[in-house]
């Protein structure tokens, strides 16, 4: 039996540690909040902050941990390379993990190795901002450089409206850095989903199309995804091939990766973020049941150093989706209400919420109240439905008061 330590206690990490224990394996959680719902799975909690590097060795040494993964959890990312580093445990290099998760260095990073990347600035400060976006092509994305999950992101088409979207991004940010950088217009669907390596390989790689929803607080935040894309293949063989390239430069090993690409309206096929973790609103999950490749598992095995399972690419078995429940407006969890029409594509429904817990205008992921997942036997019927968020939000409804 090993011990798989995992930073932070969303409800994205509960997957892993039943993968954990079905392998026979501890899975032992570890943040400052103690009634984050995966604690009650594990088998021991510790309240450390997942941003107390030192916090973290010194837990991993106490309970003898063989592995340590921060999974669908940005801050924690850095911290298990630097406490794997520090211990000996599996890791890729904690340099080049640095560059992925900060996103002003690994726009830098692009840039000076010849990758597709718009221009773009790192700031601390509206001042900053202000200065440096005179050198920008407006209209411009801000975002936190250390945050995930839509939180913090704005977009802003008259210099008026930065200073706002600057202090909004650095409230966000855990080390006070912000970056701005050039919109691009994007060709079809972005794409956000589920990569894997071996040794620095490329084993497994998958793409989607990401809908958002316009009507919400944040228009930035994912509200729905659908496998397998519908991007050109040469744009996705070109993606591919730079996501390889990309990690061969970084001396990557074995690791599952959230990658988000997309193209832009001049056909440039872009890399927008490359983190070594898996991906929130369940990805991973949902990738495995589509492609029989269990991404998880090869996660938690490569964390502990056990031999890792069959990952090789597969193609999808069927046509599959998911939609981000959330609310509208702040209140009161009612009901959801799913359209009887909807019932046979629905492969599961995934309800975080009971009556009467606080909802939240939807500004990010982690105000999501859950999702729904749907298989579908035709590309029809997945875009009749999640094609149109706003048919889907006529379907599907998060009733709140």
């Amino acid at each position: 039996m090993k011990r798989l330590l995992l930073l932070g206690g969303s409800r994205y990490l509960i997957p892993v540690i039943r993968a954990t224990h079905a392998l026979g394996h501890e899975a032992i959680t570890c943040d400052y909040l103690p009634d984050n719902p995966a604690h009650s799975y594990s088998d021991a909690y510790h309240d450390v902050s997942i941003l107390d590097r030192e916090g973290v060795v010194r837990v991993a040494q106490e309970v003898r941990a063989d592995g340590i993964m921060s999974f669908a959890t940005d801050p924690g990312v850095v911290t298990a390379a630097y406490a794997c580093e520090r211990l000996g445990l599996p890791t890729c290099p904690l340099a080049s993990v640095e560059v992925l998760q900060a996103k002003d260095r690994f726009r830098r990073f692009l840039q000076e190795n010849g990758f597709a990347a718009p221009r773009s600035a790192g700031c601390g400060s509206v001042e900053e901002a202000v200065r440096k976006s005179g050198g920008l092509r407006w209209p411009l994305i801000v975002k936190p450089v250390d945050s995930a999950g839509s939180k913090g992101v704005a977009r802003v088409d008259e210099p008026d409206q930065l200073a706002g979207a600057v202090q909004n991004a650095l409230r966000y940010s855990h080390c006070g850095r912000l970056i701005l950088e050039e919109f691009i217009e994007k060709l079809g669907d972005s794409s956000d989903s589920d990569c894997f390596s071996i040794d620095g390989r490329l084993a497994f790689v998958s793409f989607s199309d990401q809908r958002f929803d316009p009507a919400a607080q944040n228009p930035y935040t994912p509200a729905a995804f659908t496998w397998p894309s519908r991007m050109p293949a040469c744009h996705q063989q070109t993606l591919t091939e730079e996501l390889q390239r990309l990690l061969t430069l970084l001396g990557m090993g074995t690791s599952l990766y959230n990658v988000e690409t997309r193209v832009g309206i001049d056909g440039t096929p872009y890399i927008m973020e490359v983190a070594p973790r898996g991906g929130g609103n369940r990805l991973a999950e949902i990738v495995s049941a589509a492609t029989g490749v269990d991404l998880i598992q090869a996660a938690v095995k490569a964390a502990v150093g056990d031999p890792l399972p069959d990952v090789r690419q597969r193609p999808f078995q069927g046509y599959w989706g998911e939609y981000v429940l959330h609310a509208q407006t702040p209140g009161r969890f009612r009901a959801l209400r799913i359209a009887p029409e909807l019932e046979p594509f629905v492969h599961e429904v995934d309800l975080w919420v009971r009556e009467g817990d606080p909802v939240r205008a939807f500004t990010g992921a982690n105000e999501s109240v859950g999702t729904l997942v749907f298989r579908f036997d035709t590309r029809q019927q997945q875009e009749s439905y999640l094609g149109d968020t706003a048919r889907i939000q006529r379907l599907v409804r998060v009733v709140a008061e």
